[in-house]
């Protein structure tokens, strides 16, 4: 056996090997140690990226609708867009107007960017959801006609946790209805049918972002935590995966719902679910109207199967702010808002100043990087890719954006027309029925960028050409 290396020199040797003794192994899935040692080939040092601009059109114009927040608006101007801005969503007469000449809009979930609104889009190249939910955009129809759609799937997941914990802990005590008795001036202090909720188990439908945080914060206060997904999923603390919606519905005090808007989710909750539930449990919604069958709630609640329910999102709902949640939104409503234990929100689970700020930032940051540089990293709707930026030392260059139908020859015939210049770097990838590729070309003038840019606009399969330099 050797005699033992002294600390000190063990850390001089790591240090050599451009390893340092302080840095923990990843536990990221998708990087690994290698990420730590310099890549030349991968990472430009020391150098800020290269600022682009079209070739073919002039300013970028922007429609930015909902009162989206004001991270987001200073992104956009600090970038030198031109930014139409408005607090509310808009009619959609108004709406197709508007759109007809921007290359960006911003919208968040009451705008309806349906297949006739976006037909009118011509020079619409991104969307931007500020939200979690994109059902409000007609993906597809976007996707066919090289439009990008971006979201924010994240930055509003604790909001929604914290709101819907603090919803259970209000219905099992009946807050609701106690504020409201003081606030018409009745004194009404009572125990009966008032709970903790320590012990009592939560059961989660949808074990997402928004679901897995929740889980964590109810175990903290000592509640037991079920939770049904259509994956497979790791459960986070002692919260415990079932294999059924009805063992989730049956064995909980309190249900949640944490899905998506699918044709799968649509109502997915009605009077045969509602009949599993316990009697006397609690029924949440924070994720969309469409998910439980309001008719069948109401009944319940009328029958005090359900001891109480808490909604913030509806069937429909008012396009602005202001004295519009009547009974003409949905016929339901009038009798929803006369019961007992039934806390009514307006749809203001992710509405704090930290997740609508995270929520500008993120989103901005994506619709900037792919305006300026092509990157659609992050796209919902598309292939997902991305070159390194140009360095400011690559004077005469042309990053290439051409998005295509996917179908096979086109990327010959792209090469043929770039052939005779000399492509630096190229990727491309496709998704369903649309392909992406991007090329940075070297040692051009501005006659070879527009005859490359002519020549991309005349094949067959185009959809949209951008050009950068």
């Amino acid at each position: 056996m050797s005699s033992p290396v002294p600390i000190s020199q063990l850390s001089r040797s790591l240090k050599q090997a451009s390893l340092s003794p302080k840095k923990e192994v990843s536990t990221s899935p998708t990087s690994t140690y290698l990420d730590s040692a310099p890549r030349p080939r991968a990472t430009t040092f020391d150098r800020s990226k290269k600022a682009l601009k079209p070739f073919s059109t002039g300013d970028i114009k922007m429609l930015i609708l909902e009162n989206i927040n004001q991270t987001a608006l200073d992104t956009f101007h600090d970038k030198g867009y031109q930014v139409e801005f408005y607090k509310t969503s808009l009619p959609e007469d108004v709406l197709i107007e508007k759109i007809k000449d921007v290359q960006v809009i911003g919208v968040r979930s009451k705008t309806k960017l349906t297949a006739k609104v976006l037909s009118h889009a011509k020079n619409l190249i991104a969307i931007g959801c500020f939200c979690i939910g994109t059902n409000q955009v007609d993906l597809e129809y976007a996707a066919d006609h090289g439009i990008c759609v971006f979201n924010s799937p994240f930055c509003n997941s604790r909001s929604v946790a914290e709101m819907t914990l603090a919803e259970v802990i209000g219905l099992s005590r009946q807050l609701g209805d106690r504020v409201m008795e003081m606030h018409q001036g009745v004194w009404n202090k009572k125990s009966a049918k008032c709970w903790e909720v320590r012990g009592k188990t939560l059961g989660i439908v949808g074990y997402g972002h928004i679901g897995s945080q929740l889980s964590v914060l109810a175990e903290a206060l000592g509640m037991r935590v079920l939770y049904y997904d259509i994956l497979s999923l790791m459960a986070l603390g002692n919260s415990e995966q079932v294999a059924t919606l009805d063992e989730v519905l049956g064995e909980s005090d309190f249900v949640t719902l944490h899905v998506p808007e699918t044709p799968e989710t649509r109502k997915m909750i009605s009077t045969a679910q509602i009949a599993m539930m316990k009697d006397g449990a609690y029924l949440l919604n924070n994720c969309r109207g469409s998910v439980v069958d309001i008719p069948a709630l109401v009944e319940a609640l009328k029958l005090g199967k359900l001891a109480g329910a808490a909604l913030d999102v509806y069937p429909a709902e008012p396009r602005k702010n202001g004295p519009d949640f009547k009974g003409d939104l949905f016929p339901e409503l009038e009798e929803l808002k006369s019961m007992k234990n039934v806390i009514l929100t307006p749809h203001i689970g992710g509405s704090t100043e930290e997740a609508q700020s995270a929520i500008g930032i993120e989103v901005s940051n994506a619709l900037s990087n792919y305006i300026n540089e092509g990157t659609s990293t992050g796209a919902v709707n598309f292939p997902e890719v991305a070159l390194r930026g140009l360095d400011w030392d690559q004077q005469n260059a042309v990053r290439i954006l051409y998005i295509h139908q996917n179908v096979p020859g086109v990327l010959r015939t792209v090469n043929q027309i770039l052939s005779d210049h000399n492509i630096e770097k190229q990727f491309s990838d496709s998704r369903g029925n649309v392909a992406y590729l991007m090329a940075d070309i070297s040692n051009v003038n501005l006659d070879d960028i527009k005859s490359i840019y002519e020549k991309l606009e005349n094949t067959p399969y185009r959809i949209i050409t951008r050009l950068l330099y």
